[in-house]
C-alpha cells in the first residue's frame, strides 16, 4: 500500500497523468545498501522525427514544440532529460540532415532543464555513419553516473547493418567490468536489444552479445524507442520498456502486413504520442507513462 501511494505522491508531484509500473527491477531492494543511492526523477523523449511532413501527423511541425512545452509545464522539473533517437526524419540530402539537425537542438534548447542526453536513431545515423549528428551532438556512445545509478548510451544505429559492433562491445565490456555485480544499471538505446520483430527492423543484430554482458548485473533496466509505442520485455532479470514516439504511433509488432503508421483520430489528436517519467529511488524504480498534454501547454 505504502508503495501505491509512493506512486501517486510522484505522479501529484510531477504534474502527470497516467498510470505508474514497477520496473521489474529484482534485486534493487538489496541494492539500497550501494553508497550514493538517492531519489531521482528524469524524462525520456523520443522520436521526434524533426522534418517529417505529411500524414498521419497533421502538425507534424508542431509536436515537438508542445511536447517540450509539456516537459516545460512539469511540476516537478526532472534531473535530466534523455531524447532515445531518431531527433530528425532521414534525408538524403547531407545538407538538409545537418539543417534538420540544428532546427531540432534550437528547439529544444526551450527545455529548462538543461542537463539534457542525446543519442542518434537510424534516421539520423544510418546514412553517414553518425558523421552530422556527432557535429551537434557529440559521442553516439557514452556513459555518466547520477546519485548512485550508472547510465550507458548504446548506439546501434550507426552501423546501417544495425548492429552495436565488436569495437563498442569490448568498450562496453570494460565499463561493466570496473562495475560491482549490484550496481545499479540503466541502459539507453535506440534500437531494441532483442529480437522484438525483425522483419520490421525492430531487432539489433548482435544485441544479444550486450545482453549477455549485461546478465552478471542483478540490478539492469533497459529503456529505448525506435518502435513508437509501449512494450515491456524481460530477457531473464533484465527489463526493457521501448518509449512512444513524439511524432506518430506504430502497429503493434506483427499486427499487420506493413509496418505503415497508425491513423491520426481528428477526435483523440495527439493520441498514442506520449513522453515518459521515470522515478528512480535507492530501493526501487517506477516510471510513468504521460500524453501529450497539448492543452495544458502552450508551445
Amino acid at each position: 500500500m505504502g508503495n501505491q501511494m509512493n506512486r501517486r505522491k510522484f505522479l501529484r508531484l510531477a504534474g502527470l497523468g497516467g498510470v505508474v509500473y514497477a520496473s521489474g527491477l529484482s534485486g534493487w531492494a538489496g541494492a539500497a545498501t550501494s553508497g550514493g543511492a538517492e531519489d531521482f526523477f528524469f524524462v525520456q523523449m523520443s522520436d521526434s522525427h524533426w522534418g517529417f511532413e505529411g500524414p498521419p501527423n497533421p502538425d507534424a511541425k508542431g509536436t515537438l514544440k508542445k511536447a517540450v512545452a509539456t516537459v516545460n509545464s512539469l511540476e516537478q522539473l526532472p534531473d535530466f532529460i534523455v531524447f532515445t533517437g531518431d531527433l530528425t526524419h532521414t534525408t538524403d540530402d547531407p545538407r538538409e540532415r545537418r539543417q534538420r539537425l540544428a532546427e531540432f537542438r534550437d528547439i529544444v534548447s526551450a527545455l529548462k532543464v538543461k542537463t539534457v542526453y542525446f543519442m542518434p536513431g537510424e534516421h539520423d545515423a544510418a546514412l553517414d555513419n553518425g558523421a552530422a549528428y556527432q557535429e551537434f551532438f557529440g559521442k553516439t556512445h557514452y556513459t555518466f553516473d547520477h546519485k548512485g545509478v550508472h547510465f550507458i548510451v548504446l548506439d546501434n544505429v550507426s552501423d546501417p547493418a544495425a548492429r552495436i559492433g565488436d569495437e563498442q562491445l569490448a568498450w562496453l565490456a570494460a565499463d561493466l567490468q570496473r562495475l560491482p555485480p549490484d550496481a545499479r544499471i540503466v541502459v539507453f538505446t535506440h534500437r531494441p536489444l532483442f529480437d522484438l520483430y525483425p522483419q520490421w527492423d525492430w531487432a539489433t543484430r548482435d544485441g544479444a552479445k550486450a545482453v549477455e554482458l549485461l546478465m552478471p548485473h542483478a540490478n539492469v533496466t533497459v529503456f529505448y524507442g525506435h518502435i513508437h509505442q509501449e512494450n515491456h520485455h524481460m530477457t531473464g532479470h533484465i527489463a526493457h520498456h521501448s518509449a512512444k514516439s513524439l511524432i506518430f504511433p506504430l502497429p503493434s509488432p506483427g499486427s499487420q502486413p506493413k509496418r505503415t503508421p497508425l491513423p491520426w483520430d481528428e477526435a483523440h489528436p495527439y493520441q498514442g504520442l506520449g513522453v515518459r517519467a521515470v522515478k528512480g529511488g535507492p530501493r526501487d524504480m517506477e516510471y510513468a507513462v504521460a500524453e501529450l498534454a497539448i492543452g495544458a501547454a502552450k508551445s
